[in-house]
């Protein structure tokens, strides 16, 4: 109690946390007018700013303030968000499903959605491994300590997976957040909801009403995004610090350099379609910046959904079933790290390049980045079973396990981006199927 104290009223030290938070909170005070992206991205950077201000200056009282105060904040931001995720996905898909006409265009709407996630998840891996390939940012690469410990899961197997789909109990799966059983759930009920006709309008009625509920209590907790955000990354950059980076500075180059690589083949995309790839990052500018911030795809889908059939237009009954759906299954920023980071590993331990080697990896990268969980730091973990595929030692993980954080919010980017344009594929490719419907995206 005495060291905090002290701590708490030390002038010399004071001075310049007082100079941040005082910043801080006029910043808050005077700007809820301002645009929401751009609010959490000037947040996001005072959390840099603030991040290395303890880092460099105060090193000695890191694990007292983030312990204390920015984990905390930033967790329960989280934990925010998440409240909202479940019932906005399960009552958008419901909603969107009474729109679809029958079980038949549901099976047609995920054949579609899972050969353009195939396509364009080989394209994204094929940019990771490329891109480490090239740029060899494994050479050389020493003076590092391996962790003694890491949380290292392996994945389940091809069939246990698809098994556990399928929830025992819907309810369960709203409770515990699993999104592909809850989208399971919601498909079947949403074809029980077609088949039962008038006799399930209370029910339609009352998920509409959740819906409506969810954006409304999602507008409010948005409020707290520029200080969650604020609080996450200043956790990150006050216990990581810069040196790390400066370390690994061409495997972070790396990583840009895909991610960018990958944005730019999704706007070509967009462009080829007609899709006006400009109006949906303009679109997308809340959902983006929250995104980058959080570095949690499941996070930012509320507001994904939200943006993209508001703001940008796509058509309710596309946006409500290839949203979530894209979310719980395609990641081209987990593609673009499982291959890189496999290459990366080749490299420091000089493994000799084979072409069973590249296959292996090829094929456990791409299934691997279905099976990722949309959370903070979830591809890393994942990329055991792409090491132990490869034959590839695992302790190479702790390797890159203290920089992820620092490059994950791009690649989230890359996820909700890419979950975005193979929404707007799908539109596109349905819309001689449904030509009575006014396409409402603006070219």
């Amino acid at each position: 109690m005495r060291f905090i104290l002290d701590f708490l009223w030390l002038p010399t030290k004071l001075a310049s946390i007082r100079v941040a938070v005082s910043f801080y909170g006029i910043f808050t005070l005077t700007n809820w007018n301002m645009n929401l992206s751009t609010f959490i991205l000037l947040s996001l950077g005072a959390g840099v700013v603030f991040g290395t201000l303890l880092n460099t200056t105060f090193p000695e009282n890191i694990d007292l303030i983030n312990q204390n105060l920015l984990v905390p904040i930033g967790d329960s931001f989280l934990r925010l968000i998440q409240f909202v995720v479940v019932p906005i996905v399960f009552s958008s898909l419901i909603m969107g499903l009474t729109r679809i006409q029958g079980a038949g265009q549901v099976g047609r709407f995920t054949v579609k959605l899972m050969t353009s996630y195939v396509v364009t998840s080989s394209i994204a891996l094929g940019v990771g491994m490329g891109t480490a390939y090239f740029l060899q940012p494994g050479n050389g690469v020493t003076g590092f300590t391996i962790a003694e410990s890491i949380n290292i899961t392996e994945a389940p197997s091809l069939i246990s997976w698809l098994v556990s789909l399928i929830p025992t109990n819907p309810l369960e799966a709203l409770s515990t957040g699993n999104l592909l059983q809850i989208i399971f759930s919601a498909v079947l009920l949403g074809i029980g909801t077609q088949l039962a006709a008038d006799k399930a309008k209370p029910f339609v009625e009352f998920v509409e009403s959740v819906y409506h509920i969810g954006e409304k209590t999602l507008s409010v907790i948005l409020y707290a995004a520029p200080l969650g955000v604020f609080a996450l990354m200043s956790s990150t950059i006050a216990t990581q610090g810069l040196e790390l980076v400066a370390k690994l500075f061409l495997y972070v180059l790396g990583l840009v350099i895909a991610s960018s690589i990958m944005l730019m083949i999704d706007v070509v995309i967009l462009f080829l379609l007609k899709a006006n790839p400009a109006k949906l990052l303009k679109d997308l500018s809340e959902a983006i910046a929250l995104a980058f911030g959080t570095a949690s795809s499941n996070a930012a889908l509320p507001v994904v959904l939200q943006n993209i059939q508001e703001n940008y237009g796509l058509r309710e009954e596309i946006a409500s079933f290839a949203i979530p759906l894209g979310t719980a299954l395609k990641r081209d920023g987990a593609a673009i790290l499982q291959g890189f980071n496999a290459l990366f590993v080749v490299q420091i331990y000089q493994v000799p390049v084979t072409p069973s080697l590249l296959l292996a990896i090829a094929l456990s990268s791409l299934l691997v980045s279905f099976s990722t969980p949309g959370v903070p730091g979830a591809a890393l973990i994942t990329m055991a079973t792409v090491l132990s595929a490869s034959g590839l030692p695992l302790e190479a993980i702790a390797l890159v396990a203290g920089i992820d954080r620092i490059t994950d919010g791009l690649k989230t980017v890359v996820n909700i981006i890419g979950n975005s344009t193979n929404a707007i594929i799908l539109d596109r490719w349905e819309a001689e199927k449904i030509p009575e419907v006014e396409q409402v995206i603006v070219s």
